[in-house]
């Protein structure tokens, strides 16, 4: 007898095509880089260093022992912010956070590693990888959790609250109006001298009281 196949988890990366997946992760790679390059050129020319690909794609020049190598690795955490951005505009699931950071890194790792020819060597690259990785994956489970969350608004709830407060400011003077109405057929009069009676029997005069004085 066959052995049945266990049904695919909610939210996992088969549910998506494969050509969107391709896509996503090309667009997420793309970001990447593009923010590296930018902030590599600017960090180069600020420190009045010469610019070349090896920053990006090149591993020697990530070290822990000089300036330089620091400031690269913050560069590079840089881009992981940038790419918790893009992860939440693009991916919105944050189930699917961990396979796209992680393949995002992987992929690095093999540009890299076919830029230079070998394998990164250098402890504080691997090290700013593991943060950043990190910083990818928490960063963009928290705001894919944060936009799922959300409630949803439709585009005629603004104008329904609108007119239902307006009918419910309506009724309100209404119904004052119409308690002063019904006051003044009781025979009760606001705001003058002259009024009938509860019975209708008669009219009233409020008339001032003098002060004659002790007796």
């Amino acid at each position: 007898m066959a052995r049945r196949r266990r049904p695919p988890r909610a939210g996992a990366a088969n549910e998506l095509p494969p050509l969107r997946i391709l896509g996503q992760i090309a667009a997420l790679q793309s970001i990447y880089y593009a923010a590296a390059l930018v902030l590599m050129l600017f960090t180069s020319l600020v420190a009045g260093t010469r610019f070349s690909l090896d920053l990006v794609f090149g591993w020697a020049e990530l070290r822990g022992d000089t300036t330089q190598g620091w400031l690269m690795g913050f560069v590079w955490l840089c881009c992981a912010g940038v790419t918790v951005v893009a992860t939440v505009i693009l991916i919105g699931r944050s189930k699917l956070v961990l396979d796209f950071a992680l393949s995002l890194h992987f992929i690095h790792l093999v540009i890299v590693t076919f830029y230079t020819g070998f394998i990164p060597r250098n402890i504080a690259w691997w090290a700013t990888m593991l943060v950043s990785s990190i910083v990818t994956v928490t960063g963009g489970t928290y705001g894919c959790q944060w936009r799922e969350l959300r409630p949803i608004s439709f585009g005629g709830n603004a104008k329904n609250n609108n007119n239902a407060e307006g009918s419910a400011e309506a009724a309100a003077q209404n119904g004052t109006a119409a308690g002063e109405h019904g006051d003044e057929e009781m025979g009760f009069s606001r705001g003058r001298g002259r009024g009938r009676g509860r019975d209708g029997a008669g009219e009233y005069e409020m008339v001032g009281m003098k002060n004659t004085g002790d007796r």
